[in-house]
């Protein structure tokens, strides 16, 4: 089964008409996307979009084979001249199959957004699943037969769609994941490429022809990721960004519970209201102890705070236990947690402070705290697939 992309865009587009935005300003040569349309064998046209002959005679297609033109979500503003020759353009009700003389099979999958998606099956038995702009599937309670060759979807709108059809086994390991609807939320270049890649997914410019079954190219998911940079800079955002398509994640909590400190308690809560709901937290500084052990993918925030907790522990603060056994027993607690890292089997992104580029501490155990921190990140950068430091929300690639 061929899968031409006519459009990988939001139906607006991008960049928008008359929109001064820096999104669209930026959305120019090959990150210019049309609204999403996809053209399945020359036979199937999932959305009719303006342009839609042009950008398949680009691509080196012609619509004039297509029996079947379907729509899956509400097309706003003017109607969408019919090509000729092009069969009126329809809906399949949801869970109802419709077989086309071509011999592809197709099913109207429910969602839980206005819209409808369609899961193609190919007269060879391949299988795709494309998904409407803003919507991921509904009732979706038993285990799938076997996973999608390839899911085309909402990746950056919907993270939690692809985390819905992974609980179910319908995205596996060898499942091609296709993100388009890209709109003005995207990140341009690199940055898209680095977020998709993430979540197991990428981005192809509008015109690509994809072979359904063919053995896809997913991106490599690196096992662990360190993620730094100084405070509000965004990078608790950056690291849960990195595991927003796991159906389940353990979100380990370093910072415990000021039960007398508000400003603490709405910070805590704050972070927890923007976790998915499947979610599960710990709050402990067990780190090296969860990373041993089998389980869904980690978020450690943080090591600044695990840091201050291993600290306390050995009473590092105060010069003469430092010097009589406070620092021996710190740095065998940090070797322990580097160990760990190294070598865990768990997916794991660790979030931490990057300390020490601006004014110097006023106090021993304050120079002494960003010492040891500075230490600890370099240690564990060091076991990391991949690195990056976030700066005003802008996340630089320190390695991978």
């Amino acid at each position: 089964m061929e899968l031409t992309l006519l459009g990988t865009g939001a139906p607006d587009g991008l960049p928008r008409p008359s929109c001064p935005c820096a999104a669209c300003a930026t959305a120019r040569g090959p990150w210019a996307r049309a609204a999403t349309a996809l053209l399945i064998d020359d036979a199937l046209l999932l959305d009719l979009t303006p342009g839609a002959v042009f950008a398949a005679a680009r691509a080196g297609h012609s619509l004039g084979a297509v029996r079947q033109v379907l729509l899956t979500h509400p097309h706003d503003g003017p109607a969408v001249e019919l090509p000729p020759a092009l069969p009126p353009a329809g809906r399949v009700p949801d869970g109802q199959v419709l077989t086309l003389i071509s011999g592809h099979r197709v099913r109207a999958v429910p969602m839980d957004a206005p819209g409808t998606g369609y899961e193609v099956s190919s007269p060879d038995g391949e299988r795709l699943l494309y998904l409407p702009p803003g919507a991921a599937p509904a009732g979706l309670d038993g285990r799938a037969e076997r996973p999608y060759d390839l899911v085309v979807g909402d990746v950056i709108g919907r993270p939690d769609a692809v985390a819905r059809l992974r609980a179910v086994g319908a995205v596996g390991p060898a499942t091609e994941v296709i993100a388009v609807h890209l709109d003005h939320d995207a990140p341009p270049g690199a940055a898209l490429d680095r977020r998709l890649a993430a979540a197991g997914a990428r981005a192809v410019p509008d015109g690509t022809t994809l072979v359904v079954g063919e053995y896809p190219v997913v991106p490599d998911m690196p096992r662990r990721v360190l993620v730094t940079g100084g405070a509000r800079s965004g990078k608790s955002v950056e690291a849960e960004r990195r595991l927003e398509t796991f159906p389940e994640v353990v979100y380990v909590a370093t910072g415990g519970r000021r039960e007398a400190d508000p400003e603490w308690a709405a910070r805590v809560g704050l972070h927890r209201e923007r976790r998915p709901g499947a979610w599960r937290t710990e709050e402990t500084c067990e780190v090296a102890e969860l990373l041993g052990a089998d389980g869904p993918p980690l978020l450690v925030d943080c090591l600044s705070l695990w840091l201050t907790d291993a600290m306390d522990r050995v009473d590092a603060w105060e010069d003469a236990r430092w010097r009589e056994g406070g620092q021996e027993a710190l740095g065998a607690r940090v070797r322990e947690l580097v160990a760990a890292v190294r070598g865990t089997r768990r997916q794991v992104v660790l979030v931490t402070n990057e300390v020490g580029a601006g004014v110097v501490p006023a106090t021993v155990a304050g120079r002494r705290f960003r010492d040891e921190l500075g230490r600890l990140n370099a240690a564990v950068a060091a076991e990391c697939e991949e690195v990056l430091l976030v700066v005003a929300g802008q996340a630089v690639v320190l390695r991978g």
